[in-house]
């Protein structure tokens, strides 16, 4: 089981950042795939972002692709999401999600349904 909390949601202003920071209970970290997600309300959950253990380029969704940055930090079991030039319609619950498969690779990695391991999700509200 892997518990994954993450951190650094709020209020911000439109034009302004954030970063967001999830951590994982697993010491096995380093080979899954994370990825971040957001659901905005009465919206489906959104795939923002994915990254894979083995480097390579992360994978952005073409609405955040030239706004937000995913990373990941290895030897303290987190990811991050650097989001700038925030619009109020980045308005959502944002959650981190794991998926402990080394060979998780492709397309697939947007749909929510690969991901076994969900964080409860951190607020962000962007006012205009």
């Amino acid at each position: 089981q892997v518990t994954l909390v993450e951190s650094g949601g709020g209020l911000v202003q439109a034009g302004g950042s954030l970063r967001l920071s999830c951590t994982a209970s697993k010491r096995t970290f380093s080979t899954y795939t994370m990825a971040w997600f957001r659901q905005a309300p009465e919206k489906d959950r959104e795939f923002l972002a994915a990254i894979r253990w083995s480097g390579g380029s992360p994978y952005y969704a073409n609405a955040v692709k030239d706004r937000f940055t995913v990373s990941r930090a290895d030897a303290k079991n987190s990811v991050y999401l650097q989001m700038n030039s925030l619009k109020p319609e980045d308005t959502a619950v944002y959650y981190c999600a794991a998926n402990p498969d080394a060979s998780f690779r492709g397309t697939v990695v947007v749909y929510e349904t690969e991901y076994p391991y969900w964080g409860q999700g951190t607020q962000v509200t962007v006012s205009s």
